[in-house]
């Protein structure tokens, strides 16, 4: 028990009990509502649903069988596995929470492990801020943010020990589930760069091109099937509006989206999106200042990137991959016992927010 306790499982199985309880209460509550049809169905929606797609019919095939379209925004890291599963688990909305449940264990362990690292005794801290996150009903649902982070923070962990074939490894297989994996490519180079340990430094920083190596990957592959280089670029344009523009016009327009032109359920969203890139604009000064040169890397470059899109969007959910975050909250609530429980006071209830708004089929984020 001890020791279930020291690696972060703890609040990781306690926590998806308060998610599924959540989202039972939340269905219970709105039984009467015609687009609620059961637990399973309440946990297809948007991404998760878009995905699922993806694995069931491929990246051509889905055109026969479903209007959406601009699935190739959508890295195959995720429905590969979600394929996978579905050999045995025969619901594809139960395989997405079965690889989310599984890749979440690996990941709070490994995240408790860095905390610990840098500082002793905040492992469990660490997983707390993040299962308890606002937005951390899409660490449940069926997405693609907790199969990252079961290969993105022990492919962090390993580079932390210097053990580079196992991160550059690691790093690859995480690049293949998300877009992100560019810019943990980008971290793990700047920390193989600060690192002092052990020989054949030339060999471990060629094996560190293995993230983008995945990435170039894939954009290969989309090639071959659509003949267009920029595939995913234009799938992110085109079904998401998702374009280049310089920042202070995509703060504006997202401005204008929380306070003028959105309805109330949507204007809290675009709210939060502001939030989250300050948020990551002062995490990332945070870093530099302790001089935490890959995790500033790897925070920074999402903001800049996102920040600097026509609008913002899912940048808050973005902040679950930010594993400095949950860190440097951890260390601030070891030191500053008011300020964890301040965190205490206010996220739990926004996440269980988030879980019912999620399961009912309302954009979160």
């Amino acid at each position: 028990m001890t020791r279930l306790r020291s690696s972060g499982l703890a609040p990781w199985w306690l926590s998806r009990v308060a998610v599924a309880v959540a989202a039972f209460a939340g269905l219970w509550m709105v039984q009467a509502h015609a687009s609620v049809t059961g637990f399973w169905k309440a946990w297809d929606q948007w991404d998760a649903r878009l995905l699922r797609e993806v694995a069931e019919f491929g990246y051509r095939g889905y055109h026969t069988h479903t209007a959406d379209t601009h699935l190739e925004a959508f890295f195959p890291g995720e429905p590969a596995m979600l394929r996978a599963v579905h050999v045995v688990i025969p619901s594809w909305t139960a395989a997405g929470l079965l690889i989310s449940l599984v890749a979440g264990a690996v990941a709070c362990v490994a995240l408790a492990r860095l905390a610990d690292l840098d500082a002793g005794g905040s492992g469990r801290l660490a997983v707390c801020a993040l299962v308890l996150s606002p937005y951390a009903v899409f660490l449940a649902a069926g997405y693609s943010e907790a199969l990252f982070l079961a290969f993105a923070l022990p492919c962090w962990l390993a580079a932390r020990h210097g053990r580079w074939p196992v991160a550059a490894l690691l790093g690859s297989l995480a690049a293949a589930v998300r877009i992100t994996g560019i810019f943990l490519g980008a971290a793990l180079l700047v920390q193989w760069l600060v690192d002092t340990r052990g020989r054949g430094r030339a060999r471990d920083g060629l094996a560190l091109l293995g993230p983008w190596a995945a990435t170039a990957g894939y954009f290969v592959y989309l090639h071959s099937i659509t003949g267009d280089w920029l595939a995913w670029s234009h799938a992110e344009r085109d079904g998401w509006g998702r374009q280049w523009t310089a920042p202070w016009t995509a703060l504006q327009t997202t401005w204008h989206a929380a306070f003028a032109s959105q309805p109330s359920d949507y204007a809290w969203s675009f709210r939060a999106e502001i939030l989250a890139v300050f948020v990551g604009v002062a995490l990332t000064v945070a870093l530099i200042w302790l001089r935490h040169w890959g995790e500033a890397v790897y925070v920074g470059g999402q903001v800049a990137v996102l920040a600097t899109s026509a609008y913002y969007l899912s940048i808050a959910r973005a902040t679950l991959l930010w594993w400095p975050l949950w860190v440097l909250l951890a260390r601030i609530a070891q030191r500053w016992r008011a300020a964890g429980l301040a965190y205490l006071a206010i996220a739990p209830a926004l996440m269980i927010v988030g879980v019912v708004a999620f399961t009912q089929g309302h954009w979160v984020g």
